[in-house]
């Protein structure tokens, strides 16, 4: 099971680069590895706005998961973002390549003895791409956050799932603020 979410997410950029703008192409154009120290300093300059970009994930079949995560995402940047939005600087772009919710059903399937075996979490594979007026690529941070299926409480409730993308959105923010350059 994990082989495939891995393959899926490897190719990603293949199967989506039709269906996505210059801006994700190019975003998933380069293969080199970025960091936090990739992502420029604002000097105390603000983001004009803030975006989330899950096209990748629509054209793959996601569609109204898709559309929560992003407003859900959204929301949580925004928030979390707020003191430094409202500028004339460029436009902090999160491009969502990768999402899973993991079938969930409780309990925690960690082999024999505590030690090896799988585990049940939810995945959002992004990049934040710090995006010139112009439509420049000024600064990138990948990020991969992972957070265990049962964050959305009870599994046999209705909004189990839908907690899920909530949760998964709020905590790929929190890291995100932490790990961008805050000058």
């Amino acid at each position: 099971m994990a082989r495939r979410w891995i393959a899926g997410l490897l190719a990603l950029p293949a199967l989506a680069a039709p269906a996505v703008t210059a801006l994700a192409v190019t975003a998933s154009a380069v293969a080199a590895p970025a960091s936090a120290g990739d992502f420029p300093s604002l000097r105390g300059g603000r983001f004009s706005d803030v975006r989330v970009d899950v096209r990748p994930l629509v054209a793959l079949g996601a569609g109204a998961q898709a559309e929560a995560l992003r407003a859900d995402l959204t929301a949580a940047l925004r928030s979390r973002f707020a003191a430094r939005l409202g500028g004339r600087g460029p436009s902090l772009v999160v491009l969502v390549r990768g999402f899973s919710l993991r079938p969930y059903a409780g309990g925690n399937n960690s082999g024999r003895s505590g030690f090896g075996g799988g585990s049940q979490n939810d995945y959002l594979d992004g990049e934040a791409l710090l995006v010139a007026r112009d439509g420049a690529i000024l600064g990138r941070h990948p990020q991969l956050t992972a957070t265990p299926s049962s964050f959305g409480g009870a599994w046999y409730d209705p909004q189990s799932e839908r907690r899920r993308v909530t949760a998964i959105a709020d905590i790929y923010a929190d890291w995100l603020v932490r790990n961008l350059p805050v000058d």
